[in-house]
């Protein structure tokens, strides 16, 4: 069955104007098309008339580039929402905590989702981690979310390509299906 005669909702995680700041977040990051092919999920989902939930950070810190008078606040010019797709704003990594999203998904009786957004190891993983414990069926696209470089509790550094890759390594199969791209087109 394909994804579309499944009512398979979108979750656009954060994809906002920070993430664009590389050196802010701990710079070389990975997928630098990340956005562009969320664009081109969205505008897929939009053709098929399905489920589009855009999801943003709003920081509790004034000096955070994810507050909401910071410009970084605002989302990314390639995904931007149409008037009537909903906007949810948390204010932690996971898009259920203190949200409606999880009461939206279910009245419109959605049962699967795909995820996509910034960052990989940090709101990503913890909203698919919790769409996946809720029981929905949980694809993430691998090539339409990315990760910074990261700093160990040594101070050794990690690469973002690991970052990126062992986080999506500890999500397949256990809380999602990992699938690139491609993989969507062929299955929505």
């Amino acid at each position: 069955m394909k994804l579309r005669e499944k009512n398979t909702a979108l979750l656009l995680i954060d994809v906002q104007k920070a993430f664009l700041e590389e050196e802010y977040w701990g710079g070389n990051r990975n997928n630098k098309n990340a956005e562009i092919v969320c664009g081109s999920i969205l505008k897929q989902w939009r053709t098929l008339n399905l489920p589009i939930f855009h999801i943003r950070h709003s920081s509790t810190n004034p000096n955070s580039k994810l507050y909401k008078t910071n410009p970084g606040f605002q989302f990314n010019e390639l995904v931007l929402p149409l008037e009537n797709e909903p906007i949810i704003t948390k204010n932690v990594n996971s898009a259920f905590i203190g949200t409606d999203l999880k009461e939206q998904l279910d009245q419109l009786n959605c049962t699967s989702l795909v995820i996509v957004g910034i960052t990989t190891n940090h709101c990503v993983s913890t909203s698919t981690r919790m769409a996946g414990n809720f029981g929905y069926e949980t694809y993430l696209i691998s090539d339409a979310t990315a990760a910074f470089d990261r700093v160990g509790i040594n101070g050794e550094k990690y690469d973002s390509e690991l970052i990126h890759l062992t986080t999506l390594a500890n999500l397949n199969e256990e809380f999602a299906t990992v699938w690139d791209f491609e993989k969507l087109m062929q299955e929505v």
